[in-house]
């Protein structure tokens, strides 16, 4: 449970990251959510205000563009102003970006989604720490990954990208952070009917291709994975039942982290739950 924890969680007018911010309310956290959009997020926040259950706990908000370092800055300096202190983080802001050939679409716009999904996320991160260090107490960090950052995803390179970097920049400061009681994970969400499927289908068959097009119409009618299984994941990595789990990349859908606490040694002692690099005698070949 998160029981009087301060949590900030970013993109959190719509879709998954209100939907945690509902989770971490129900569980007695107050939380600080962030957007682009004013009005929408005025509009979550009335909302959400009807999720509170504990009489202590707060619903704040302030908008602001992840992309932007001044926003942040801003955004962190009023969640402090507002909480005093800070628990947890939960970087879900992110867009979807061009969707095309990768050597066709604009270079624009493959710029803006590395710096909101990837330069965002590693700055949200960066200023946690630094909050963190200062509180001298634990702190915790949740990521999202997505589609493509375990496999290629061919037509969607900047988000992609940006979401393998993620994972990456996710592993690295959770080893630079192990000594300060500051635990990092990232999420894999699962497929979930948003607006990020709104705009992959309006996109179309040609920019996306047959394949890509068919299981996005599959996953409309079907009705897609629930975001509550992410937001359920997302209280877990902010609670300390999820321990010393740190480094990880967990799917929400596939891995059986219900029971990760009877497994942490077994869990921080591999490389299970991470990117890493596949070699022939994995494989059961012979040759190296």
């Amino acid at each position: 449970m998160l029981s009087g924890k301060k949590a900030l969680i970013t993109g959190a007018d719509q879709g998954l990251g209100k939907e945690i911010a509902k989770e971490f309310l129900e569980q007695g956290a107050s939380v600080c959510i962030c957007s682009r959009d004013e009005g929408r997020l005025r509009e979550a926040a009335k909302e959400l205000e009807c999720c509170r259950k504990e009489e202590k706990g707060k619903v704040i908000f302030r908008r602001a563009d992840v992309g932007i370092t001044e926003d942040l800055d801003g955004l962190y300096e009023y969640m402090l102003s507002e909480f005093g202190t800070l628990d947890c983080v939960v970087n879900n802001a992110g867009i979807q970006g061009p969707i095309g050939d990768s050597a066709e679409v604009s270079w624009g716009k493959i710029e803006e989604v590395i710096r909101i999904n990837l330069l965002g996320t590693l700055y949200g991160m960066r200023k946690a720490v630094s909050v963190f260090r200062a509180q001298k107490k634990q702190g915790r960090i949740v990521n999202l990954s997505g589609g493509g950052a375990t496999g290629p995803r061919e037509n969607f390179m900047g988000y992609a990208l940006s979401k393998t970097g993620v994972v990456r920049a996710t592993e690295i400061m959770a080893k630079e952070t192990e000594k300060d009681g500051i635990y990092i994970n990232a999420i894999a969400p699962g497929a979930m009917n948003t607006r990020m499927l709104d705009e992959v289908l309006k996109a179309g068959e040609e920019a996306m291709g047959a394949g890509a097009y068919a299981q996005a119409l599959k996953q409309k009618e079907s009705g897609g994975v629930s975001p509550k299984k992410a937001a359920h994941l997302a209280a877990y990595l902010a609670s300390d039942r999820s321990g010393k789990i740190s480094g990880r990349l967990i799917s929400a859908l596939w891995d059986g982290w219900e029971s990760f606490g009877t497994h942490e040694q077994e869990i921080m002692g591999s490389d299970i739950y991470t990117l890493r690099r596949i070699v022939p005698k994995d494989r059961g070949f012979a040759w190296e």
